[in-house]
């Protein structure tokens, strides 16, 4: 099992400087990943105020300047919200900087705070599931480096060419988000490279767990290898617990632990759980 480090890219960690160096330490902790979330805008319940909000990518940049072996990338991004062609110029340079540490996490984000309605954008989840779906295409098409012409419903695209490929191959490792009992996005996730499972007003037991990739595995058609994120939060002091816990996780088939911080959190708590290192068991 591989372990990563999972914040918010706002409030007190909106300083690119101070998330690259968090980063760094993270790796000097022995974590094997660091991720971020990717909101346009964030609001926080009983908080009146606008949170000061950082560009993800612009972090991840600094990020991959700052290390040397952990893998990054969003934790997810939206794609319906984003320009797939943008994403793709995005992706392929920060795999190129990184040299081939990007984890591209995707899902279909969420309108609690308004990051949809308050731009304009369609907040129907089936009109958004179709763009997801066009935008993978999309994506995975122009990655290759051959000519692209592509006709869909919400994107069109006539004979573009996208140089250079990503460093990784067949393609920069696609994780793809849910939240159970949904059904569609994890048959989503079983044509990528791994899945990142939630539900909703509650955390996932190892039997969530195990029901869900049941379920994934079951409508793959294909043999790369395929990770399972699982996400929480341990202690860092309780060795034994804490390993007993993930541990739990592992048995039913995950095979990353998120290590998975709240806007409540402080930059101290952070700090401090990620220099107590990864609960291994």
């Amino acid at each position: 099992m591989q372990f990563a480090i999972d914040i918010p890219q706002f409030g007190p960690f909106s300083d690119p400087h101070l998330v690259a160096e968090l980063a760094y330490e993270a790796e000097e902790a022995g974590w094997d990943g660091f991720f971020l979330w990717d909101h346009i805008n964030y609001k926080l319940a009983g908080t009146p105020e606008p949170l000061v909000v950082a560009d993800p990518w612009i972090q991840l940049a600094a990020i991959a300047l700052r290390t040397k072996r952990i893998k990054l990338g969003p934790m997810v991004t939206p794609l319906p919200r984003r320009r797939p062609w943008k994403l793709a110029r995005e992706t392929v340079t920060l795999d190129q900087l990184s040299r081939g540490r990007l984890i591209l996490g995707i899902g279909l984000g969420s309108d609690r705070s308004g990051e949809y309605r308050d731009f304009g954008e369609t907040t129907d989840a089936r009109v958004r599931g179709a763009m997801l779906d066009e935008g993978l295409d999309v994506l995975t098409q122009l990655w290759s480096g051959e000519e692209v012409s592509y006709e869909g419903q919400h994107y069109q695209l006539s004979r573009v060419q996208f140089l250079p490929k990503p460093i990784q191959q067949p393609r920069i490792p696609i994780w793809i988000a849910g939240n159970w009992p949904h059904k569609k996005p994890f048959r989503r996730a079983a044509k990528f490279d791994g899945v990142f499972p939630q539900i909703l007003e509650r955390s996932l037991t190892p039997e969530d767990f195990r029901e869900i990739l049941g379920y994934t595995h079951a409508q793959r058609t294909q043999t790369n290898s395929f990770e399972a994120l699982a996400f929480g939060l341990t202690s860092g002091i309780d060795k034994a617990q804490d390993a007993a816990h993930v541990a739990s996780f592992a048995e039913a088939g995950a095979t990353w632990w998120l290590e998975h911080f709240y806007p409540r959190h402080t930059l101290g708590q952070v700090r401090q759980r990620i220099h107590q290192g990864p609960p291994r068991f």
